[in-house]
Formats: C-alpha cells, structure tokens, sequence
C-alpha cells in the first residue's frame, strides 16, 4: 500500500537546520469505509418519504423544506463504526454542481445546515439532548460532505435551516460512512456536461461508481459527488478549484475538463495545461490525490482536429507532475467503441455513460483500493529504507534525501521500514529512530 503525506518539517542533517515541505503522492484507501446508516431507523418531521434517505436506491429521496429534518438510530451500529464519520448528502439535481458558476437554479438543494450527535438510547427519538458537531453556511452546492466526530453518540441529525436560490424545498439521499482510517475514502468528480451526466448518484443504469467498486470489493463504498456543471471550460474549474477544496473533506479529486476548450480550440491547448497545472497544484496542496482522465474521443469535427493537441497536455501533466493518479483513458476507450457515443458524437450514449461509471470503478479500484491487501514481504525490516535487505548509514543517508526532498519517492513498503514510530507521517522522528536502528547493527571494529 502507497500512502505518503505533504507536510512542512525541520531536520537535522550534521549542523544544518532545513525546513522543508514534501510532495503529496497517491494515497491509498487504508481501511474499509462502511455504510453505517442504510436502512436503519430514520426520523423527520416529513415522515413521508423519510425512509427514501437511505434505503438501497438514489432515485427516490426524501423530500423536506426549510426547518426540516432527517434523524438516525445508529444505536445498532457498532460503537467503533461510528465514531469519526462521514455525512455525504445528495440532491436530485445533476447538471449543476455550484450553480452559482452558470446561474442555474437550485430548488431542490440546502444553502445552509446543521449536523448533530446525540447520546440518547435507541428507539425513540429524543426531543432534546442533541449536541451540535457541524455548522455549514451560504452552500452553493447540489451535495455535500462534512467529517465529524461522534464518538459517544448514538444518534445523528442533518436538519436543513435553509434552501437554495430561493427554492423552497429539498430532495435529499444521506449516507454515513464509517471512516476511523486516516484517508477519507470519498470522492469528487468535477468537469464538464460528460462528467455530469456519467457521474451521477442516481444512476439509471447498473449503478453508480460507489455501487461499482463495492460489486469489486464489498468492504469498498465510497462516498461520491458529481461536480459536474454543463458547458464548462478548465479556466471555470481553475477559477473555482480552491473555493470547492474548502467544501471537500474527502481524498481523491478528479479534474475532467477539455471537451468545451478543445471545440474549436476556444481556449488554447498551452492555456488548457496551465489550467490544469493549477488545479493539480491546488489539489495537492490541500492534501488530497489529484485523479486526471483523458478527453474523451468524439466524432465533432471541430473538437477532433484540435483534441489530440490538448490531450498531449494531459499526458504532459503526467510527466511533469507524477503522483497524479492516471483516470481512464477515455480518448482510447471511446474511439475503440464508438457505440458508446450519442448522435451528437460528443456526449455518450445510455449505454456510453454506464460503461463510463463502470471503467471509472474498475480503474480506480486498480489504481487506488487493490493496494490494501498488499502484503510486506518478509524481508522487509525496521529501518531497511533503502530495503535492500539490511541495515546500513545509506538508510539513514536515503531518510534524509527524502526529507530534504532530493529524493521524493518512499520505499514501497515504508510502513515497515520507514515509519518507526507507527504515526502514519515520515519525519524527523522517525529519522532519529532509524539511526538508532542502523547503528545497533552496523558491526564494531574488533
């Protein structure tokens, strides 16, 4: 399993003081993400439809207004299942992430909420007792995800205080996660109109991408939104990239723009990998993975005599910035099958965007999630950094290359001989323990 941490540190190298800050690199999923709230009792002043929260189906949802609210008895969910979670809430809109970026209308979404614990025993819903544990104001949003804390409770609420644009009701799904790991199994997928409709919650087809990498791996369900917004070009996802981070608590970050930049060569393919470049930069330095797909292949001809220009600035970007988790190739995959292509020959077909969920699970469960059951062989010991077999100073020497960020890839299984201390983050300290492990076993002079 790859996970490495960006992060600023000081080291000591003999008498030099250096403080450097270390690359993000892919990170892996380090435990599995359960869905702790699918189908359990659920409470809401529109009892109606409440149960279409979270029951096993998107299509439906629970629909509720401004002072409305959803209730979970998680009493039945194991104590350790429910302590650090994730609340991701969806509406029934698709096309228009932030619909603030096209001024689209939202009627159906929350511009503001609160999150609540409460300790109270199961079965009944308790009128008082609920400890506020998440505040979210001026949401521009179709979904939304929010880590909190609720160790000691046994009951979660997302009321809803108020509506998007003027809306006046809300059309939601909710799932919690169990999410105890480190990463924050979740995902965002922002781009274009292809994006919105091949990403959706709510699939009409086999199933959404959280459905396909669980089918993969059962112990999988990640959290999944659409950041999908029609007719958009990189330059809005550059322009929004940061603000849109701060909404995210989650790990891995697709970035799927140059359909619209590419037809016509509106926005000029060295403009296009400059944007991209940013929003990478972006996404690392919040912490998370950076994921980047392929422009699709289309039969447009004023997006075919400029796309193979614009997606030499994809694989530019794979170059120049490595630890970017290669999404499918969509150019390749499509150009192969041209059915999954609609009649406009841009957009894909009913068929084109479930095959585009499903490569997206199968890929990225290769990519990301295969990892885990990656076992340390035996030859990997304490202190080997260089695992080369044995301890030695070019261990230590290797340690402090990568923290001074000469060197800035880790050994493959750098839990084992890199991270002395078991904190899941590589420093100074780990440092000092590695001189300590290299020095007990270089042999004295007789």
């Amino acid at each position: 399993m790859k996970q490495y941490f960006r992060q600023s540190l000081t080291v000591f190298t003999g008498l030099t003081l250096l403080a450097v800050s270390l690359p993000l690199s892919a990170q892996a999923v380090d435990a599995a993400s359960p869905l702790i709230n699918r189908n359990v009792p659920v409470y809401s002043d529109s009892q109606g439809t409440a149960y279409a929260s979270n029951n096993d189906i998107y299509y439906d949802a629970w629909y509720g207004s401004a002072g409305g609210y959803l209730a979970y008895d998680l009493s039945e969910v194991p104590a350790d299942q429910r302590g650090r979670v994730n609340v991701a809430w969806y509406t029934t809109i698709w096309g228009d992430y932030d619909y603030t970026v096209k001024n689209a209308s939202a009627t159906a979404s929350p511009s503001a909420y609160k999150i609540y614990g409460n300790a109270a025993k199961g079965g009944v819903y308790p009128e008082d007792g609920w400890v506020e544990l998440c505040s979210v104001t001026d949401y521009t949003a179709v979904s939304g995800q929010n880590v909190v804390d609720m160790t000691g409770y046994q009951w979660i609420k997302l009321e809803i205080l108020e509506t998007a644009n003027g809306g006046s009701s809300v059309s939601l799904n909710v799932d919690i996660h169990d999410y105890s790991g480190d990463i924050v199994d979740s995902w965002i997928f922002y781009g274009d109109s292809i994006t919105a409709g091949g990403m959706t919650t709510f699939s009409t087809g086999d199933g959404n991408f959280a459905d396909h990498v669980h089918a993969i791996d059962e112990r999988y369900y990640p959290a999944q939104q659409n950041g999908g917004i029609g007719g958009i070009f990189s330059t809005d996802g550059k322009n929004n990239i940061d603000r849109w981070l701060t909404w995210f608590p989650g790990q891995y970050v697709s970035i799927a723009y140059g359909t619209n930049d590419s037809w016509g060569n509106q926005t000029g393919a060295e403009n296009y990998y400059n944007n991209l470049a940013y929003m990478v930069e972006a996404i690392h330095a919040a912490g998370k993975t950076a994921v980047l797909p392929t422009i699709p292949y289309s039969t447009e001809s004023g997006i075919t005599a400029y796309i193979e220009d614009y997606n030499a600035m994809v694989y530019r970007i794979y170059e120049n910035y490595p630890d970017v988790v290669k999404g499918p190739d969509f150019y390749s995959i499509i150009k192969e099958n041209p059915d999954y292509l609609s009649s406009d020959g841009v957009h894909p077909s009913t068929e084109g965007y479930n095959q585009m969920r499903i490569i997206w699970a199968e890929s990225m469960y290769d990519a990301i999630y295969a990892d885990y059951d990656s076992e340390q062989p035996d030859t990997a010991l304490p202190g080997d950094v260089n695992e080369d077999g044995e301890r030695s100073v070019a261990d230590a020497v290797q340690l402090i290359r990568y923290l001074t960020a000469v060197n800035t890839t880790l050994p493959e299984h750098w839990q084992t001989t890199t991270d002395l201390n078991s904190d899941s983050v590589v420093d100074a300290s780990d440092l000092a323990l590695v001189k300590q492990q290299v020095f007990a076993y270089i042999p004295m002079p007789l």
